[in-house]
């Protein structure tokens, strides 16, 4: 702790913004993060608690009152060095992270918490710039084999940290290029995707095999599940060729509204809508491309996928955003005497909401109106929230006019095919079933089938992106003891 009356002497920075009119015309970042003073004076607020509940509101339990003091005294090394020793991807977390130490800390009882999440950003950007994020490969081989199947952010790190005690790791990804959803889920100007190219350049020059375009397992014909693999392998030939596996996929199967017209044209799924943005971004050519130029558009959901919908739609020149979700308006302001250190349920308002969308809340879709096959609009109807149960009301029916629709109601599970293919048994939401406990044969994350790990939404279902790094981390741990022993890897 650099100053002890810090956060009393100190007021909260917030990162910026580009101007809304200037942002909308491109897909680039538009985030101003802190400058070194400002991360300075940041960090300068930070308490170093006795109990620092930050740590533990981080999933990957993040030493922050150490990086802070560090930021604070200007040794960005020792803060690089620190943050990476429970986190592989700052950069990442530090851009898109909802920020749940934020809701831990000790300010936010009754002051504006620590800004953690600005301070994380400009350590790992500032080493990079510096050239201190360096591979690191094993300088000892074990010739042990591990096949990784799914680059997102929970495949990525379990790579990593199996690379760096020298096992000879195959990353597979579907699409083509690694990534998962860090790369076709999210928009580009939320995380840019040079941020993912370093990293996966870095893993690449640890020893990690990565192995673009090859499909796992199957598929099922009518899947909407991305899939732009020109190769497929079989799960059994994966399991001989392997000393061990782990399955660490996306939770891609999105939820959807079974309601009256929804066969209508004009109706997708965000993961349908999103990823094809990306790959437009990234210099490709693609043909059918769902656009909402000069569209109403209505986005089902209320969610983070929901806004990263009227994000997208809004720079292909919507002529109107329109957003459900279909819980009540929660409020502007916590109770946070009531929720304090836990993630507290207030109104949050995302970029690119303030980049032009009408929000509605309560309102559920009953059903989907068309001329012709194709979407014109939908009907819907307030809903209310009685002993736990949402109740329609009476007479608050509306027709609403749409031209693209796109839902983004969440995932239900990872792809049960891929499972199925390895024979891994699933638990009641379609998960596979591998718990986190270590056993006496296993450090955890293993299935019901020998050799084979799960890890991140695979396991856990939708999550957030720092989950998925700590998934993958203690998985790789779980691993690397599977097969040497001992494992000397953190958790």
């Amino acid at each position: 702790m650099g100053k002890a009356t810090g956060f009393l002497e100190i007021e909260r920075i917030e990162e910026g913004y580009a101007p809304v009119i200037d942002r909308l015309k491109h897909y680039k970042e538009f985030v101003i993060g802190l400058d070194n003073a400002q991360a300075k004076q940041q960090a300068g607020r930070c308490m170093d608690c006795g109990t620092p509940f930050c740590n533990h509101g981080c999933p990957v339990h993040n030493i922050i009152p150490d990086f802070n003091a560090l930021v604070e005294r200007s040794d960005w090394q020792a803060a690089i060095d620190v943050l990476h020793s429970t986190n592989n991807f700052p950069e990442f977390t530090g851009r898109i992270c909802p920020a749940p130490c934020e809701s831990a800390c000790t300010l936010g009882i009754n002051l504006l918490p620590v800004g953690i999440k600005s301070i994380e950003h400009a350590i790992i950007d500032h080493a990079w710039q510096q050239g201190w994020v360096l591979p690191q490969p094993a300088t000892v081989k074990t010739g042990k084999k591990v096949a990784v199947i799914g680059s997102g952010p929970a495949g990525l790190a379990a790579s990593q940290q199996l690379a760096r005690v020298g096992h000879d790791v195959t990353l597979f990804e579907k699409n083509d290029r690694a990534g998962g959803l860090l790369r076709y889920g999210i928009p580009d100007f939320k995380l840019d995707k040079t941020h993912i190219d370093r990293r996966v350049a870095q893993l690449a020059a640890e020893g990690v095999t990565i192995r673009t375009g090859v499909l796992v397992g199957t598929l099922p014909a009518d899947s909407k599940v991305t899939n732009w693999a020109t190769e497929t392998i079989a799960p059994a030939d994966i399991l001989q060729d392997f000393d061990a596996v782990l399955l660490a996929g996306g939770a891609e199967q999105s939820r959807d509204l079974p309601v009256p017209g929804r066969d209508l044209d004009g109706i997708h799924f965000a993961m349908e809508f999103l990823p094809q943005q990306n790959k437009i971004n990234a210099g490709d050519k693609l043909t059918g491309q769902i656009r909402a130029d000069g569209k109403h558009v209505i986005v089902i959901g209320g969610g983070d996928t929901g806004s990263d919908c009227v994000g997208t739609s809004n720079r292909h020149g919507a002529a109107s955003v329109t957003q459900f979700e279909l819980m009540p308006k929660p409020p502007v302001q916590e109770d946070r005497p009531l929720t304090w250190p836990y993630w507290p349920l207030k109104l949050r308002t995302s970029s690119s909401h303030e980049e032009g969308c009408v929000r509605e809340f309560a309102i559920a879709t009953t059903e989907f109106i068309g001329e012709q096959g194709r979407v014109t609009g939908l009907k819907t109807v307030q809903v209310t929230l009685q002993d736990g149960k949402l109740t329609e009301v009476a007479g608050t029916e509306k027709t609403w006019p749409a031209d693209l629709v796109l839902l983004a109601m969440g995932f239900v599970s990872p792809v049960a095919s891929v499972l199925d293919g390895f024979g891994v048994i699933k638990d009641a939401r379609g998960n596979a079933l591998a718990s986190t406990d270590a056993t006496e044969s296993t450090g955890g994350y293993a299935t019901n089938i020998p050799k084979v790990f799960a890890a991140g939404d695979m396991r856990k279902g939708q999550s957030l992106v720092v989950w998925a790094i700590r998934e993958g981390r203690q998985a790789a741990r779980a691993i690397d003891a599977y097969l040497m022993g001992r494992s000397e890897l953190p958790g």
